[in-house]
């Protein structure tokens, strides 16, 4: 893990609590063997694909739900595996399926410990 140079935020875990500005659910697609853990699962990084799952998201009557978020690496210079770590005030967009951009997830993060194997 390289150091931070400004990072600022928390640094969050893939089971960390993440949800769709309509209260969809998000969860890590991706399936990380990172050396860094928190809490006993991987370290988040902008490589993790995430899924968005129970949407309840309609526009007009018309079921539209988020179904993934996209991350923007934040250039803090901390990373995994050669990947930009994510962090509770990182970049992100929620998307529909034909990829319309839903506004940004939540994020429920706290101060966790973070352990290296």
């Amino acid at each position: 893990m390289s150091s931070a140079r400004g990072a600022s935020g928390g640094l969050l875990g893939t089971g960390a609590v993440i949800s769709c500005p309509h209260g969809g659910r998000a969860t890590t697609a991706t399936t990380s063997t990172s050396a860094v853990l928190m809490d006993g699962m991987p370290v988040a990084t902008a490589e993790h694909g995430y899924v968005v799952t129970g949407c309840p998201h309609t526009v007009d009557g018309v079921p539209v739900p988020c179904v993934s978020v996209r991350w923007t690496a934040d250039g803090s210079g901390v990373t995994v595996g050669g990947a930009s770590v994510l962090l509770d005030t990182s970049a992100a967009e929620c998307f529909t399926a034909a990829f319309v951009p839903q506004g940004p997830p939540v994020v429920q993060a706290g101060r966790r410990r973070v352990a290296v194997r």
